[in-house]
């Protein structure tokens, strides 16, 4: 029988960063002055999912926006929270930090954050592409408006998009001398400072923003036991900071540039899971609070994040746009994950991820009388390297040594160019076809050291300034280029692979305001290799994903919008991890990655908008995904999709209160998710289906410059999996034994509890 969490199946009446870091909306962007005779319609929303601005109306794309208004009235401050808002879409804090976005869109995804592996959402900034999963939720300043485009998006974006992409846009500079200050209060000791602005340097040509976060919480929970004293035992607690500079400079009326700088660091505490079962080996019983753990190893976490980026727009004619954008990212995490959560050195691994990227993107857009085109030229660099220790010091005892340490490290490193473009032609005044390709070329290059030493090895204490392995002996090589066959490397495993990746679309406006739209499209996942290698196994070829859709966006009135998009596709050659040997031994570490399995799935995805007044609003958005395994060899075998429930389904309204001191806005929502499993090939962590009610009442003054805030976030105080561990044995009666270190370790990870919070601003 499944472990599960209790909670209540459809519970009520059927009406979230990676993540530590902290989505920062500037309210200097929140006032909005609606035109009178527009009071009670619906509203005009633009979007850039095919990297031009059209209406969401007019883009044959499924695609949720949330606008920085939107954001601001619903207290939306992580990532995490999106996922509410936009169908099939999971956006969650992954397993054991507080800075890793786990990410599936359709049931597409990547749950493993390790190096080499390639994520299946891809999460860009202004169109800079955010590789790895580690603090993949920047904080940003000014932001416009949050948009995920769901299914493949390979032609435009590129590789690592089969589910699908979340694009951060940020707001140009108006030019004007502004300056926000916004304080936070809130549940848990919460204590945020905010504080954005911006100054002309040299009026209506050079504008400087800048902005600066601090964000502060107390643990959730805390460590109930554990080896070391002295060290802060806070769980789920937030301490970061976060800051930007941008330098736009409006050289004339058609040439743009910009440049960007951003840095974030992140020191809340390592995650410690919650004991779904008590462990066999010592006393550590499952603790009452789902936030409250025991450990072994420090609780120190630490996440670095530094970027810059740049934009040059110049638009060349009324017709055609050139436009290059460039960026540098740099990424450090030491942190330390206690997969048994006890006070014995059962399964204990410190890790470390060190990443950087530079990407190069020119793109030329051209728009004629009743054809456009978007192209472009598209350079990607990353490094993406790290190393852990698998400590299995109980387990290496019982083997009669006096521990047992999984040593791995190595880098899997990418270089890869892409060409693209996509046409889009209107045939006549209601009928338009679009034909997109792209084709993609990619060297990846990797090592991988890997060996087994028979004692308890840990990084020194001075790691969290660089890892330093404390008898200096190094760890063999295991994956490399060996052209002997003697078991010597002369350098890294080296493969290429290439992919042309096609779209084709056809729309139908049948009226100013219904447009018919079906596609083709594909989308793939970088071919990589295995980054826990014990031999010196080839690389696995890319994922590869097959879609189609049929949809609908309709604006049936000036109040009532729907946009439905019906979706199949085919997914193959998934990338499995397989267990070498006896699966029942619990001491099985030899892996091999493979292209192990084919599954397919359709589904529907609606989302409504009813304007029932000038004051009042309702938002439905509801998705469903049907999933078949088509092809199967994956070891353990694959039984359904991760981190993706059956139905979701999001009921919104928004009531505006406007009185003599200012506007209030009230919002209230109801978001409810289907069962689910957090891992696909294992039943034995399952969440039930749970709903989420969330409140809002936000203030602005009548002259724009004061506003406030009160939000309260899952009011009913619902308890719900995010992620875990499951290192343990079942027996044909549904017994659990022990698993790899030795003991029975399954873990839950779970998304924040009741809280609620006062914001306070003031703009000048």
């Amino acid at each position: 029988m499944s472990l599960t969490t209790h909670m209540q199946r459809y519970p009520r009446s059927i009406c979230a960063a990676a993540v530590a870091s902290a989505l920062l909306v500037s309210p200097v962007t929140f006032a909005q002055d609606a035109d009178a005779d527009d009071k009670g319609k619906l509203e005009r929303i633009e979007v850039t999912a095919r990297k031009t601005v059209e209406s969401l109306q007019e883009t044959p794309v499924a695609i949720t926006s949330i606008g920085a208004v939107e954001l601001a009235e619903k207290g939306i401050s992580v990532l995490t929270e999106v996922q509410q808002f936009s169908p099939n879409t999971t956006l969650q804090t992954s397993r054991g930090t507080n800075s890793t976005l786990t990410a599936f869109i359709r049931g597409l995804g990547q749950q493993d954050p390790l190096w080499g592996y390639e994520p299946g959402v891809g999460i860009y900034v202004d169109d800079v592409y955010i590789a790895r999963p580690q603090g993949a939720v920047l904080d940003l300043l000014d932001v416009q408006r949050i948009e995920v485009l769901r299914g493949p998006q390979g032609t435009l974006y590129g590789k690592n998009t089969i589910g699908g992409a979340v694009k951060y846009v940020t707001k140009e500079m108006s030019g004007e001398t502004q300056l926000n200050v916004q304080a936070t209060l809130g549940s848990y000791s919460q204590r945020d400072l905010k504080v954005t602005g911006q100054i002309p340097l040299i009026e209506d040509t050079v504008y400087l923003g800048v902005g600066y976060a601090n964000l502060n919480r107390d643990g959730f929970g805390e460590y109930l036991v554990s080896a070391l004293d002295g060290q802060d035992k806070e769980n789920y607690n937030k301490d970061l900071w976060a800051a930007r500079l941008t330098l736009e400079v409006h050289a004339s009326d058609d040439l743009f540039f910009r440049f960007g700088w951003d840095k974030t660091e992140d020191t809340s505490n390592a995650k410690g899971g919650y004991r779904l079962i008590p462990s066999i080996l010592t006393d550590a019983p499952v603790p009452d609070s789902k936030f409250d753990s025991y450990t072994s190893l420090p609780t120190w976490n630490k996440v670095e994040l530094e970027g810059y980026n740049w934009l040059a727009r110049y638009n060349v004619s009324d017709n055609l746009e050139l436009k290059y954008i460039g960026s540098h990212r740099e990424s450090y995490s030491p942190t330390n994950i206690d997969f048994d959560n006890t006070a014995l050195p059962i399964f204990d691994v410190p890790a470390e991820y060190d990443d950087s990227n530079d990407t190069h993107e020119l793109q030329l857009n051209y728009t004629g009388n009743s054809y456009s085109l978007v192209s472009g030229l598209y350079l990607y660099d990353g490094e993406s390297c790290g190393n852990f220790d698998a400590v299995l010091g109980v387990l290496g005892v019982a083997l009669g040594a006096p521990g047992l340490t999984r040593e791995v490290s190595g880098c899997n490193n990418s270089e890869s160019w892409a060409a693209y473009a996509q046409f889009n032609y209107d045939i006549n005044d209601k009928l338009s076809l679009s034909l997109g390709a792209r084709f993609t070329d990619e060297e990846k290059s990797a090592t991988v050291n890997n060996g087994l030493i028979f004692a308890n090895v840990y990084p020194s204490t001075d790691w969290i300034d660089g890892y330093v392995r404390p008898d200096g002996d190094l760890v063999p090589q295991v994956l490399g280029t060996d052209s002997d066959g003697d078991g010597v490397f002369e350098g890294p495993a080296v493969e290429s692979w290439s992919r042309f990746t096609p779209r084709v679309g056809v729309e139908y406006q049948m009226s100013r305001d219904t447009l018919f739209f079906a596609s083709y499209s594909q989308g793939f996942k970088s071919g990589t290799f295995n980054p826990r290698a014990t031999v010196n196994e080839p690389g696995v070829e890319p994922e590869v994903v097959d879609s189609y859709e049929v949809g609908m966006k309709s604006d049936l009135n000036d109040a009532l919008r729907l946009n439905v998009t019906l979706f199949s596709y085919d997914h193959s050659d998934r990338q499995y991890i397989g267990i070498e040997g006896d699966l029942s031994d619990p001491t099985a570490l030899d892996q091999r990655l493979r292209n192990a399995a084919e599954t397919a799935a359709k589904g529907a995805e609606v989302e409504m908008t009813w304007v029932a007044s000038d004051n009042l609003q309702f938002d439905v958005a509801y998705g469903f995904i049907d999933f078949e395994i088509k092809k199967n060899n994956a070891v353990p075998p694959l039984i359904g999709l991760a981190s993706t429930p059956e139905n979701t389904l999001n009921i919104g309204a928004n009531y505006l209160l406007e009185t003599g001191f200012g506007d209030i806005s009230f919002n209230a929502n109801y978001y409810y998710r289907g069962d689910y499993l957090l891992f696909e090939t294992s039943d034995l962590i399952e969440q039930d289906a749970y709903g989420m009610v969330n409140l809002s009442a936000r203030w602005e003054s009548v002259e724009g410059d004061w506003y406030a805030g009160l939000h309260v976030k899952n009011l009913t105080d619902e308890e719900y999996l995010v992620g875990g561990y499951d290192f343990v044995t079942r027996d044909e009666d549904g017994n659990f034994g022990p698993g790899l270190g030795g003991d029975t370790t399954l873990i839950g990870y779970y998304g924040d509890p009741r809280t609620v919070h006062v914001t306070l601003g003031y703009r000048f």
